[in-house]
């Protein structure tokens, strides 16, 4: 439809780009080792491919519940729920922005954990904070109901998200919040502690 197409280009001239940079440093940081990346819910690969600008040393492959006409790194599809690779095949996992698009995020957590030696690197939000809820909903429809992503609005807080870890026995390695994704003053709104970046460990 064309409402999308205008949706999908006015998300990429204003916010977009400057995103994929500021987290691309984040998550380039959550990585301590060099080694082999599987992207789960990699979209068009372009996360992976700017964290690679910065960490030559990784190399990512990527899976997603549907493939992109143009994805940036290796991918394949798969079901959402059972990544096609053994245990340990790699040695780092990635999940940006996707957990809070599942109904389990344990489920996918536990995957995720599954076929990563290292850890799980995650990108995801907190529901924490004046009108969170409502933010975090229109940052979500402007970014991904272009692309006919799926929106459950599944965002935990912050003892929802401890209790996920505990509940997947894994363990908090390395956190950062106020990631400085969006210029002022969209920032006062966007920003606050809304996001975070994460490395979690089994």
């Amino acid at each position: 439809m064309k409402y999308k197409s205008i949706l999908n280009n006015l998300h990429s001239m204003t916010v977009m780009n400057r995103r994929v940079h500021r987290l691309s440093v984040a998550l380039s940081d959550m990585f301590d080792s060099s080694g082999s990346v599987i992207d789960v819910g990699c979209g068009d690969g372009t996360v992976a491919l700017s964290i690679q600008s910065f960490r030559p040393d990784l190399q990512f492959h990527g899976v997603d519940v549907f493939m992109r006409p143009n994805v940036a790194i290796p991918a394949k599809v798969y079901d959402g729920t059972n990544i096609p690779y053994e245990d340990n095949a790699f040695d780092y996992a990635m999940v940006v922005d996707v957990l809070h698009h599942t109904d389990d995020a344990a489920a996918v957590l536990s995957e995720c954990l599954r076929v990563a030696k290292r850890g799980v690197i995650i990108k995801d939000h907190v529901l924490q904070g004046l009108a969170a809820e409502k933010t975090l909903r229109f940052m979500d429809w402007i970014g991904n109901r272009g692309h006919d992503v799926r929106l459950p609005y599944n965002y935990l807080t912050s003892d929802e998200w401890s209790r996920l870890f505990h509940d997947t026995n894994c363990e908090l390695a390395q956190r950062r919040s106020r990631l400085k994704l969006y210029p002022a003053p969209f920032s006062w709104l966007f920003d606050r502690q809304l996001h975070f970046v994460a490395r979690v460990c089994k």
